[in-house]
Parts: structure tokens; sequence; C-alpha cells
């Protein structure tokens, strides 16, 4: 059997598969809630669901080739912002099929969930996928402030254009002040320039908290979101608008 990834990458798949590593942690709870007797190995960031119960490979960026090659995977799925390269070729190196997404909107990441699920994991119905398809085409609810969303802090960098989390903001109804594309180092205080309406802490990859904000960012509003709602593609996806929404019309702030 073969199929093209989302980078069209021609697969060679057996007629059926059956043993699956993720090197995604969305992938990984995306498989898990949907095939999880195919799910054989994932890196030590797969934190969902919590009992998942795998061979742990290492982490997104320093995957174990060795243990993967021992687990003997039909397929190894694998994003091209998440995973290396490199990491990606030597697997293939080694004889393994490579399954690598590309998501950059809500709607690549639907895209690439359907294809997924309708190719190499092949299953009749995904519940979760037509329900986050739902939720993401309702049309903006929040008011139009404008936000920054520091994603480290040392040093600083920034969500930017041409990335997920940038699209989430905007289906949200809210206008991104950075303008430097993907993931930018920018100063704090030429971002602070730019006077956002709110900036959003998430607790991943950098664990913002509370005191982040009055510390850092002074009088400008802050509030703290889960990583998870902002950047995970898959049955996070369901409930990632409504928490998010929630979080954010709680602080009261208004578009100026």
């Amino acid at each position: 059997m073969t199929m093209r990834d989302d980078l069209h990458h021609v697969a060679e798949l057996p007629d059926q598969v059956r043993r699956v590593v993720s090197l995604v942690p969305s992938l990984t709870e995306a498989i898990a809630a949907t095939r999880p007797e195919l799910l054989v190995g994932a890196t030590d960031w797969c934190t969902h669901p919590a009992d998942l119960a795998v061979t742990r490979v290492r982490g997104t960026k320093n995957p174990d080739l060795n243990a993967i090659a021992q687990l003997a995977p039909d397929l190894v799925v694998a994003n091209h912002e998440e995973n290396r390269k490199l990491d990606v070729q030597r697997l293939r190196d080694r004889g393994i099929t490579v399954w690598v997404t590309r998501i950059d909107t809500v709607d690549d990441a639907l895209t690439s969930l359907r294809r997924l699920f309708t190719g190499p994991l092949a299953t009749p119905y995904v519940p979760w996928l037509d329900e986050a398809e739902g939720v993401w085409s309702a049309p903006p609810r929040l008011p139009a402030l404008t936000v920054a969303l520091p994603i480290w802090r040392r040093p600083w960098m920034w969500v930017g254009p041409d990335t997920y989390i940038d699209d989430v903001l905007r289906r949200l109804g809210l206008r991104n002040v950075v303008t430097a594309p993907r993931y930018p180092h920018l100063d704090l205080a030429d971002v602070m320039g730019l006077r956002p309406d709110l900036v959003l802490l998430p607790d991943e990859p950098y664990a913002f908290s509370s005191e982040d904000g009055p510390d850092a960012l002074g009088s400008t509003h802050s509030v703290l979101v889960p990583g998870r709602a902002l950047s995970w593609y898959g049955p996070a996806m369901v409930g990632a608008r409504e928490d998010l929404e929630r979080r954010i019309a709680a602080t009261g702030v208004w578009a100026r």
C-alpha cells in the first residue's frame, strides 16, 4: 500500500498497519483516542492520555532511534516542526516508514488528521474530529482584543504569524501584535511597545506562572492559559475553544 504524507513523501505501508510509534504528543493523544490498539511507543512528552502504557522513546528532538527500531513499527508518525528532519531520515535509512504531518493552521490540523485516519490508520468514524471541525467553524465570539503570546522567557520568544497558535488566536477574534513570522526572539520592551490589550501566558513549553505577569509586564493585563488548548491539535481541539474563551472573557479586558 502506497500513500503520501503531508509533505508528499511516498510512504510504503503494509495492507494493515498494526504497530505505530508516535513522536508527537498531539498525535499520540489522537491515535490513543481513535486506534489505541496500534500504539506501541511514544515520547516522554506524550502526557495524554495520562494512563498511556507504551514504551517511551525519549524526546521529540532526541528520539532513541534504536529503541524505536526494536519496537518494529509498521509506521512512525512525526511532524515537520516538532521533529528533526535528520531523525526522520535516519529512521527511513533503517527501512522504517515515517509519516510526517505539517500543521500550521486549524484547517491544516483537520485536513492532516483526516488524511491520517482515512489513510494509514484507516477507521470508519472519528467522532472527536467531526466535533472539532464544528467547534472551530463557528465565528469569533470574543471582543477584538490585540494580544501577545510568549512561549519562552529566557530569552523572550513569541508566537508570530504562519503558526497553528496564531491561527487559533485569529479564529477566537484576537489580533496578534507580533508580525515577525513563526517564533521570533523579540525584546520584551519592544513587544510591550506595541501596546497589546492582553498578554496570554501559557504553561508550556515555558511554564509561565501568575508571577510572570506583574513581574515582567507591568500594567499590561495578562492571563494564564493552558498551552494544550493553544497548540495541541487532536482531541484537545474539542474543548480548547470554550476553555480559552472563558479564561479570556473572565479578565474583563475590552479592546481599546
